[in-house]
């Protein structure tokens, strides 16, 4: 069960772009940037790959990409000096959902879970997702309801199922995860 990253009722409406990564800040004297990267997907961000840069959606092609450690190290068409560079500092890269690849069963993007609501198997409303927190072994959910802030791990056995077209997840609640 996991949310890729990329975002009663309905999750976010799809959108139009997807969000792949983040430029922390230049990297080198060649107009690099070193990126964070959102998407579970590395061919997301490969050279060859068109994005979209900023709010604004700039077009921009991937001329190269590399690890560096957790991150990436991303060379961008025309941004050549470290000046240049830096005017991307903080700005997202987006894909083309459209581009985007398929997903395997019981795996999601992050606007597809925000914004679900939450109901234990016994009917009980927990509220609303409101945020996914990354961490090393899996995703956790924030939800956010009349019994305060409930945080639960985005496994088979706490997520029991997500039906996108109600906007309902549910769960089955293992003992210590309710507040108190």
């Amino acid at each position: 069960m996991t949310a890729t990253r990329g975002s009663g009722g309905r999750a976010q409406p799809e959108p139009e772009f997807l969000d792949v990564a983040r430029v922390l800040r230049p990297w080198g004297v060649r107009g690099e940037v070193k990126v964070e990267i959102l998407s579970s997907h590395p061919g997301d961000i490969a050279p060859g790959r068109q994005v979209y840069v900023g709010e604004d959606r700039r077009v921009c092609e991937i001329q190269g990409a590399r690890a560096q450690g957790d991150y990436l190290i991303v060379e961008l068409a025309g941004y050549s000096t470290p000046e240049q560079a830096e005017a991307l500092r903080g700005l997202h890269l987006y894909i083309d959902r459209s581009s985007a690849r398929l997903l395997r069963p019981r795996e999601y993007y992050r606007h597809q879970i925000i914004g679900l609501a939450v109901v234990t198997l016994e009917g009980v409303e927990l509220g609303k997702v409101e945020e996914i927190l990354e961490t090393g072994a899996h995703d956790v959910y924030v939800v956010h309801g009349p019994r305060g802030e409930v945080l639960l791990p985005a496994r088979v056995e706490v997520i029991r199922d997500i039906d996108l077209a109600s906007g309902v997840m549910r769960v089955s609640l293992l003992p210590g995860l309710l507040p108190e």
